[in-house]
C-alpha cells in the first residue's frame, strides 16, 4: 500500500486508459478490503466504513472531501449514522483507473476506527424535548428517555 498512497493522481482525459484485469489483480490486495461493485455498467471502487455516531462519520468525510479537493479526484461519499460509504470511479472514463486504486489506499490511511474511544470530536448531546411542546424524542441511538 505504500507505493500508491505516495502517489499523486494524475489528470485523466476522456482516452485515459481503464485499468486491466492483470492491473486489477495486482492491485486489488493492495486495497483488500474495497469491493469493485458495477453501477449503471460501470465498475467502481466501494467500502463501508463504520463509525460509534454520527460526527465521527461526518470527520472522515470532511477528511475525505479534503484529501479528494488536494488530489483532483472526488468521490461519492454517503455520509449515515455511524457509516461512510465511500466509492471511487473515474468519470471521464466510466471505468477504473489506477487513480482510483490510489485514492482508495490514501482513504484507508485516513481511517482510524481506533480513535473511537479516544477521539477528540465531541459528540453534541441534546436534551429531550419538553413533554409541554408534545414531540418525540430520540436521542439518535434508538431509545426513548
Amino acid at each position: 500500500m505504500t507505493e500508491l498512497i505516495n502517489e499523486k493522481c494524475e489528470a485523466c482525459r476522456a482516452d485515459s486508459p481503464r485499468v486491466t484485469d492483470d492491473e486489477i489483480a495486482q492491485l486489488q490486495p493492495v486495497v483488500s478490503e474495497w469491493a469493485i461493485v458495477e453501477e449503471n455498467e460501470i465498475p467502481r471502487l466501494q467500502r463501508v466504513f463504520r463509525y460509534p455516531n454520527f460526527a465521527s462519520s461526518l470527520a472522515f468525510t470532511d477528511s475525505v472531501g479534503a484529501l479528494a479537493e488536494e488530489q483532483g479526484h472526488h468521490p461519492r461519499i454517503v455520509t449515515e449514522w455511524g457509516r461512510v460509504t465511500v466509492t471511487w470511479w473515474t468519470h471521464k472514463i466510466r471505468n477504473l483507473h489506477r487513480n482510483d486504486f490510489v485514492m482508495a489506499a490514501k482513504t484507508d490511511k485516513l481511517y482510524q476506527p481506533q480513535s473511537w474511544r479516544s477521539s477528540a470530536i465531541p459528540v453534541p448531546k441534546r436534551s429531550p424535548p419538553s413533554p409541554s411542546k408534545g414531540e418525540d424524542w430520540d436521542g439518535g441511538d434508538g431509545a426513548t428517555p
